[in-house]
């Protein structure tokens, strides 16, 4: 088994780090990953300039390379370097990323975009956060994440994305594992001036707001200190609403 590992928190971050040592026990690990921080960058793919990439050392990994390029692009650089080198790569993993993708966030997470993008590209992959922006615990997050080797390879087409989401709390901590759908936060972000030389705006605000609908969603499991696993498709077809556009009579 041969593992692609990327993230959008760069080469450096912990969360990275942590993950590379807990699927190192069970594959052969490779990371491709930004050279800095990328969050929210989403799925975006670099066109009009050109990507350049380093080897780097990672503990854990057979390989491992630091990319200019956002998360995405790792994930698809990742895999044309290892198949380049005859390495055939069977599953992508995004993370630990440093705060929850939960809800929305999964519409603007690089680690949640980079693991779409190798879904995209035919491969099976899990996106993997811890609920902080200051995580350390990450022990149930990669019990979770290593576990997902037996029950997603060869088991899910490769457009299914598993989303796993951890408090940042002590493993004994948090109350179990729910399997859950998207749930809804409010975000009341806003461009704040920047007061210095350079001015400017930058994106800030409060935390987000949420309604409790219950555990089967992961923003409520989470903040109930439950771990969550969503699994996400790249399929944005509404198809609930569907059938009654469907009868739409339209003429050009």
């Amino acid at each position: 088994m041969n593992i692609l590992v990327t993230n959008d928190d760069g080469i450096n971050a912990p969360g990275i780090r942590s993950l590379v040592s807990a699927l190192s026990e069970r594959a052969d690990v490779y990371v491709c990953a930004p050279d800095g921080q990328r969050s929210g960058n989403s799925q975006s793919i670099t066109l009009n300039k050109r990507i350049f990439v380093e080897e780097r050392e990672v503990p854990g990994a057979k390989k491992a390379y630091a990319a200019t390029g956002t998360p995405a692009d790792c994930a698809k650089m990742g895999i044309q370097l290892c198949e380049d080198q005859g390495i055939k790569i069977h599953m992508v993993y995004a993370g630990i990323n440093m705060g929850s993708n939960l809800g929305k966030d999964t519409l603007y997470s690089g680690t949640v975009g980079a693991a779409k993008e190798a879904a995209v590209s035919g491969y099976q992959s899990v996106a993997v956060s811890v609920d902080s922006h200051e995580a350390t615990e990450f022990e149930a997050a990669n019990i979770l994440a290593v576990k997902m080797i037996d029950m997603v390879y060869g088991k899910f087409p490769s457009s299914v994305i598993m989303n796993i989401n951890a408090p940042n709390l002590p493993k004994d901590q948090i109350k179990g594992v729910k399997i859950t759908k998207l749930g809804d936060r409010y975000y009341s972000d806003r461009f704040v001036p920047v007061d210095d030389e350079e001015g400017g705006y930058q994106l800030g605000g409060a935390p987000g707001n949420f309604e409790d609908f219950g555990d089967e969603y992961d923003v409520t499991a989470n903040h109930h200190n439950y771990a969550s696993i969503t699994p996400l498709h790249f399929d944005y077809t509404d198809h609930n609403n569907f059938k009654e556009i469907e009868k739409w009579e339209l003429t050009i």
